[in-house]
């Protein structure tokens, strides 16, 4: 019997490949659990001890955050007042001082914070293959040098510059670029599934910041419109998971973990921006059409995940449905109860979903056209 350390083992000495690894522990727990092929199952955890790692890893990276922060105190220590009186004129005349001390200490700590993620990666991920402390490296990697480039830019900007608003929002795309581009990197290093859906999202991030930088920060229009690209781009993020999935309709190889993260990405960027549109997120009192919409919207998005067999829409959407099923309830007289149905209505709903899932599924599947039926994972 061949143990986790023994397969992580063979997979750090090159006798057996990550995907074959994978497959293997896919194909185990499938025959151990019995788990149905539309469970949607990725690599989160493979034993207690990525918790315990986990846990580890966070402590680290926190205490490498706040030592930097320290550091960067003792280079470049921000202004004290020690005036017994009120000087008004004190704040204004160290702000430039005071900020730039605030971008360096930011930009030290998160530097500091992403080249410890790499170079625990490089033993956690690289040679051990844990997954959730991967995850987490990853994300302070990804996380670190976005922050890092914008602690430069806020010492920059807020230093005293006359650099107008959209210089500012320009170079916050371009650290969103550069951000994706470290990523990238750390894909060719750790291929780490979700890093694909990290990159994604800071190109997704540039493309936005870009946008901005063109209408204008203090356009009137802003919001209407960055919903609607953020909209266009959550398609374009979905159209790309799409992808990968359909080159693993299987589902038995790291392809569909990169799938389900950048699904998880795409999803509320879809999501949002309807449910915006129809008016839900303005207040409790959204009208009887608009939450009816609400429902009709999440019925197709049912519709949708039940053909890709992914959840991550119906989860998205799903604080949405609440507010409109409780603001129905309440319209109809079930005030003091309204939570409570709304609770039950949902909770009844999912249940009977995932337990009807599979024979749910294959009569969606079975509706559409056969090129198409082909290029979604199978249903029994």
């Amino acid at each position: 019997m061949y143990s986790q350390e023994d397969i992580n083992s063979a997979v750090a000495a090159g006798a057996l490949s990550a995907e074959a690894a994978d497959a293997l522990r896919t194909h185990v727990a499938a025959s151990r659990d019995a788990v149905p092929a539309d469970a949607e199952h990725f690599r989160l955890i493979t034993g207690f001890n990525d918790i315990f790692v986990s846990i580890g890893v966070v402590i680290m990276l926190l205490a490498v955050g706040a030592i930097s922060q320290a550091v960067a105190g003792a280079i470049y220590p921000a202004p004290y007042y020690d005036g017994t009186e009120w000087d008004p004129n004190w704040y204004a005349d160290t702000r430039a001082q005071r900020d730039l001390a605030q971008g360096i200490s930011t930009a030290l700590a998160a530097a500091f914070v992403a080249a410890t993620a790499w170079l625990l990666a490089e033993f956690f991920t690289l040679k051990r293959r844990m997954a959730l402390p991967s995850i987490i490296l990853l994300l302070a990697f990804a996380i670190g040098v976005m922050v890092t480039q914008a602690g430069v830019i806020m010492s920059f900007f807020n230093g005293g510059s006359t650099t107008s608003e959209t210089i500012g929002v320009i170079l916050l795309a371009v650290a969103a670029l550069v951000t994706a581009g470290a990523s990238w990197l750390h894909w060719k290093r750790f291929m780490v599934p979700i890093t694909v859906a990290a990159m994604t999202a800071a190109v997704a991030g540039t493309a936005v910041l870009l946008l901005v930088a063109a209408i204008g920060p203090s356009s009137d229009n802003l919001e209407t419109v960055v919903l609607s690209v953020v909209f266009i781009v959550g398609l374009v993020i979905f159209a790309f998971a799409m992808r990968w999935d359909m080159s693993d309709t299987a589902r038995s190889t790291r392809r569909s973990d990169v799938a389900f993260w950048l699904h998880l990405l795409a999803a509320p960027m879809i999501a949002h921006p309807v449910f915006a549109l129809i008016g839900v997120t303005d207040g409790d009192n959204i009208g009887l059409g608009a939450a009816f919409a609400v429902i009709a919207v999440y019925v197709v998005f049912g519709l949708v995940a039940l053909a890709v067999d992914r959840r991550a829409l119906l989860v998205s959407a799903l604080a949405y449905v609440l507010i409109a099923l409780t603001f129905l309830f309440r319209e109809f007289g079930a005030v003091e109860l309204n939570f409570a149905l709304t609770a039950l209505v949902i909770g009844s709903a999912l249940l009977t979903l995932s337990a009807l899932w599979t024979p749910i599924r294959a009569a969606v599947v079975g509706s559409l056209p056969g090129d198409m039926r082909t290029r979604l994972p199978a249903t029994a």
